[in-house]
């Protein structure tokens, strides 16, 4: 800290004569000297003024009071120039006034004064320079330790004599010291952040600051463009104290983001070569090098699942919350696949940040086997991320996994038949071409009804007239009517799975069917 007054006056001599009793609380930051009656509109505060009183006459009440409203640090006054002594008025001013009122004698040169602050000062500022030097030098050493950027924020809560904490680029607390007022944190950028992308004009947040009573927190972004309209920051983190933050203090915090950024940028690309290591492992593993798989995989400090296993698929963006949980590896689609044991494939599911997931049936490391697994939950992500339609397996899956995101087993989806494997609007386009002879039909008789009673009953002429409330003959007619119409054998197996696949399909989907009735082809 600065050099207080009572350092001044034991370095120079000089003798106290009124103010308080002990001056080691009052502060000197710079030496003025005037003969000014009122110097004040040229000083700042926390100045020890320096006179002779020369032009020191008359009130000297207000002389005092306007020195002390100024903030001045104190007076000295230099005898045996002007005056022999201290005037008795000044020293009685001054000591109702609490001013420090200092004598310096007719040896000491102002100027020596001066450079004696000037000095104190300088030593004051090696001092805290001294000071971040170390401080840096400490969190640097944080930095290497195995905890890495966790390290270093505990490091600094205990540098800045408070709190601090890491944040992701939501606002998420990913590692706070005790105390730390992360809730306010986090309120504070949700509300100031820009939720524009930025190729849309949206801003990246920079610094901020908060101060409340007995409470001063600064927070600063990490990664990115740090504001001004650059790339928004992949993070943040925030430093809270009972006061101020020195600039000494400001110097140590921008020597913590500095190498917080930095661990983050090596973590990513770190992250980002281990990922290409594990996308090779699953090649191998395709291509039957098992063992050389594991080999690779080993030098990560990582192990594949023992068989069986299943595969689970989901959107790239969730292979971050995924990592940590199970073999991942980023697939040449786009998509996150891993690889779990058969016991941990839900707990696996529910770690996907919400994000869809598809589950394979179990496998084995057989390149065959496991090409199947991955396409089997490729497939079953297809239906977990394709809007639900009324009653199907999508609204099914939606409504047991509630918030957490859709979570499709192919076993599931294989159990619902065929029209499970196939994209909606391929089956709705199918129906509708396979049906519009049927629903263009200008006759009462309902065709379409006939065939599905038809092909329900397997073919059974009696039953199915029975549940259309027709005579089997009436039935008949229909059904060679249907034959012409879509120029096909309903006799053939083949024939008749097609037609029962469309029939499913238009039932599934309202569109499809309301497209499909004579009413709308007329």
């Amino acid at each position: 800290m600065p050099p207080t007054l009572q350092t001044v006056v034991r370095r120079m001599g000089l003798r106290p004569l009124a103010g308080p009793a002990a001056l080691d609380g009052v502060v000197v930051r710079w030496v003025a000297v005037s003969e000014l009656a009122d110097p004040t509109p040229y000083l700042e505060g926390d100045e020890l003024l320096l006179t002779t009183g020369l032009r020191l006459a008359g009130d000297l009440e207000g002389y005092v009071g306007r020195l002390v409203a100024r903030g001045v640090a104190g007076l000295g006054f230099g005898v045996g120039v002007s005056h022999e002594g201290v005037p008795g008025a000044l020293v009685e001013a001054a000591r109702r006034a609490g001013l420090p009122l200092l004598e310096v004698p007719r040896e000491t040169p102002f100027i020596a004064i001066g450079k004696a602050v000037s000095e104190l000062l300088a030593a004051e500022q090696y001092e805290e320079i001294t000071r971040a030097f170390a401080a840096q030098g400490r969190l640097t050493r944080a930095a290497l330790r195995p905890e890495g950027m966790h390290a270093v924020i505990d490091r600094l809560a205990k540098e800045v004599g408070g709190w601090a904490a890491l944040l992701d680029e939501s606002g998420g607390v990913r590692h706070a010291t005790p105390g730390a007022r992360t809730g306010a944190v986090a309120a504070e950028l949700a509300r100031l952040q820009d939720p524009r992308p930025v190729e849309d004009g949206g801003r990246a947040l920079a610094s901020l600051a908060l101060s409340g009573p007995g409470e001063h927190i600064v927070v600063q972004p990490l990664g990115g463009g740090g504001g001004g309209g650059g790339a928004r920051p992949r993070g943040f983190f925030a430093v809270g104290a009972g006061k101020p933050f020195p600039p000494v203090t400001h110097t140590v915090i921008n020597a913590a983001g500095s190498l917080l950024t930095l661990a983050m940028e090596q973590g990513r690309a770190q992250a980002a070569a281990e990922r290409r290591v594990r996308a090779a492992v699953l090649d191998l593993l395709l291509s039957g090098a098992a063992e050389q798989a594991r080999g690779v995989l080993a030098a990560l400090g990582g192990r594949l699942p023992d068989p069986p296993l299943l595969v689970l698929a989901a959107p790239a963006d969730a292979l971050d919350a995924l990592e940590p949980h199970a073999f991942t590896a980023p697939a040449a689609d786009g998509t996150a696949l891993a690889l779990v044991p058969e016991a941990a494939a839900d707990d696996v599911a529910r770690e996907a940040g919400g994000a869809p997931c598809g589950v394979s049936l179990p496998a084995t490391y057989r390149p065959a086997a496991l090409t199947t697994a991955i396409d089997q939950a490729r497939r079953a992500l297809a239906a977990a991320t394709r809007p639900s339609g009324p009653g199907g397996q999508g609204e099914r899956q939606g409504e047991r996994q509630g918030e957490r995101g859709r979570v499709v087993r192919f076993g599931e989806l294989a159990g619902q038949g065929l029209l499970g494997l196939l994209d909606p609007a391929t089956a709705q386009a199918f129906a509708t071409a396979l049906l519009a002879p049927l629903a263009a039909y200008g006759s009462r008789a309902d065709l379409i009804g006939s065939l599905r009673a038809y092909l329900e009953c397997n073919g059974h002429w009696d039953a199915a007239a029975q549940r259309l409330g027709v005579h089997r003959h009436t039935l008949r007619y229909r059904m060679r009517r249907v034959g012409e119409l879509l120029g096909r054998d309903l006799d053939d197996p083949g024939v008749r799975a097609e037609l029962w696949l469309a029939l499913e399909a238009a039932r599934r989907h309202p569109a499809t069917a309301a497209s499909s009735s004579p009413a709308d082809s007329s």
